[in-house]
């Protein structure tokens, strides 16, 4: 028999923190990473591979990565005015882990795809 899993489980101060640094997981912000792995980009550059985005939550995504420090946002004193995105040393840090996650996709892809094919079959039948 299994031991009961400890109400402490996730008391240790090392892995569980009010800031939850894993913004990646979400819907947009690895495709951000990658738009800007390059270099700096304007918002209108981003757009184009990121069209199925609203403006809006793509402008959500640029502050919340600016806010957890993984890119700045620089504002050049022209008329209109110029503003570029460009990852930080703790952005650029992400791309490896974001690398490895495609990796793992891509070879485990068929396999996910199966499960939830057999996961839709099974619930439809019951």
């Amino acid at each position: 028999m299994r031991e009961p899993l400890a109400a402490d489980l996730f008391n240790d101060p090392d892995c569980v923190q009010p800031v939850q640094p894993f913004r990646v997981g979400d819907k947009w912000t690895g495709m951000v990473l990658r738009c800007l792995q390059d270099g700096p980009r304007r918002f209108s550059e981003l757009r184009v591979p990121l069209h199925r985005v609203t403006p809006k939550v793509l402008t959500e995504t640029l502050r919340a990565m600016e806010r957890d420090g993984f890119l700045t946002r620089t504002v050049h004193d022209e008329r209109p005015p110029r503003v570029e995105y460009e990852l930080t040393a703790l952005g650029r840090s992400l791309l490896g882990p974001l690398d490895m996650a495609c990796a793992w996709t891509r070879e485990h892809l068929p396999e996910l795809v199966s499960a939830r094919a057999a996961y839709v079959s099974g619930r439809q039948e019951a």
